[in-house]
């Protein structure tokens, strides 16, 4: 842009004072040579060699081996969910209102806009969920006498601790609340936490140890 500038300036001053313009051969002045540039893909075969020859390759590839194992094994802990120290009991609601009709492919209205639908209506949760921080052993020995004694089948899920080591302790599944999305829809701030079905509803017990 400058270049540019200085350029059209200089244009102006010479038209401007009455300097003639005229374009002349200078020569060559010293030696030139041929622009050549390597092709990327050779430059990038290349620096793997030489990786490769290093051992660095082979160091970045056992990192990240071990990061992605290491997630696997020991998720980040959920945000926001503490061992519970008040005892709390609350319902939630599913209850939800459509804010448009739902139509069938002609276009008649199935359901109208304002109908009001719960979900547990048409789909029952026959699990109990039981949210425990897995690295706590309290809450360890809690969940396998709460699972030995319920009535239901339990569903245990880590929100925090290492539950492929506690899967192979324990010769079941047990999931983890990635990213604490079953926590919050569940308004759950503190653990051992036990969701279940009341009627139309679902209870949710905070449990001090």
């Amino acid at each position: 842009m400058l270049s540019r500038f200085l350029a059209s300036a200089s244009l102006i001053l010479l038209t401007v004072f009455g300097i003639p313009l005229h374009a002349e051969d200078l020569g060559v002045v010293g030696p030139t040579y041929d622009i050549t540039e390597r092709d990327l893909i050779e430059v990038m075969k290349d620096k793997f060699r030489r990786m490769e020859r290093t051992g660095e390759l082979a160091r970045i590839q056992e990192d990240y081996k071990r990061k992605v194992v290491n997630s696997i094994e020991r998720p980040r802990p959920v945000p926001g969910i503490k061992h519970a120290q008040v005892a709390r009991s609350f319902y939630i609601d599913p209850t939800w209102t459509l804010d448009r009709n739902v139509v069938d492919e002609k276009g008649n209205i199935i359901y109208p806009a304002g109908t009001r639908i719960n979900p547990l209506d048409y789909d029952r949760l026959t699990k109990t969920l039981l949210f425990i921080d897995g690295s706590d052993k309290k809450q360890i020995a809690f969940a396998k006498q709460f699972i030995a004694k319920s009535k239901m089948l339990v569903k245990p899920i880590l929100v925090a601790g290492e539950p492929m080591k506690l899967m192979r302790e324990w010769k079941r599944e047990v999931f983890y609340d990635q990213g604490g999305a079953l926590s919050k829809r569940f308004s759950i701030t503190q653990s051992p936490a036990v969701v279940r079905q009341e009627g139309r509803r679902l209870r949710i017990d905070e449990i001090v140890l």
